[in-house]
């Protein structure tokens, strides 16, 4: 769903054989993937097992979420260097900025392990009013429990200016960005409910409301956006910020 996102940051960024990427709440790997392809060293850090599994099956160097715990043992195991020595010219939060409970700490964190002069790539969602998919996403927040802190808010971030205040409070210089048309698409709207469960997004909203209301709420939210073939499609904007390390 991502990939027009990823190939923009790494386009940007001529990202290829020079470049050292550290993906923080990377996923399956996906986007490390597309940067190896282009001839990039790269290592992730995933907190989900199921999707750190998934990483790692694909040979990738994944380890779990270890922000402020990256030493000299963890940080050799992912290219860290030494005393966790910032070794990485391109550190990305493709997905991750959206989904942690404080998103300054990972701008912080993502500001260390980057070599000075590399860069930092954050990517959140464009304005609600241009993604299609905001209906349905307003699930995961509707049907979780009202007092759990830290809910789902995937635009939390998406007002002009957001990103930049956390890129200067964690002493990076803005470098440039752009906004990408990111379209959801799935061949049916059973492959849509199980492709949208699977993001892990929704599981706060099962744990307190149940695995068969969000599905039926997920169905009726998707159904605007089933087309005469039966294929799904919504239309979203992503944005995406660069950074660049300069002390």
């Amino acid at each position: 769903m991502l990939v027009p996102l990823y190939q923009a940051v790494y386009d940007r960024l001529e990202v290829g054989a020079a470049t050292s990427v550290l993906g923080l709440g990377c996923r399956s790997g996906l986007a490390l993937l597309l940067a190896a392809a282009r001839g990039a060293e790269v290592a992730g850090l995933e907190p989900e097992a199921e999707l750190r599994a998934l990483a790692q099956g694909r040979e990738l160097r994944v380890l779990a979420e270890v922000w402020r715990e990256v030493g000299r043992d963890v940080g050799r195991e992912v290219g860290l260097g030494g005393g966790g020595a910032s070794q990485h010219s391109l550190v990305t939060a493709f997905e991750h900025l959206t989904c942690t409970a404080d998103p300054q700490a990972l701008v912080h964190d993502a500001a260390r392990l980057t070599v000075r002069g590399g860069h930092v790539a954050l990517a959140t969602w464009g304005p609600e009013e241009r993604c299609e998919s905001a209906p349905v996403l307003d699930i995961a927040r509707r049907l979780a429990d009202p007092l759990r802190r830290g809910g789902y808010a995937p635009f939390a971030l998406s007002a002009p200016g957001a990103v930049e205040r956390l890129i200067e409070r964690a002493g990076l210089r803005p470098a440039g960005g752009g906004r990408v048309c990111c379209p959801y698409a799935y061949p049916d709207l059973e492959s849509a409910v199980r492709g949208l469960m699977s993001t892990g997004v929704f599981e706060p909203a099962v744990g307190f409301s149940g695995e068969r209301l969000v599905e039926k709420e997920l169905r009726e939210a998707l159904f605007p956006w089933v087309r005469e073939d039966g294929t799904v499609r919504m239309e979203n904007v992503f944005r995406y910020v660069i950074a660049e390390r300069v002390r």
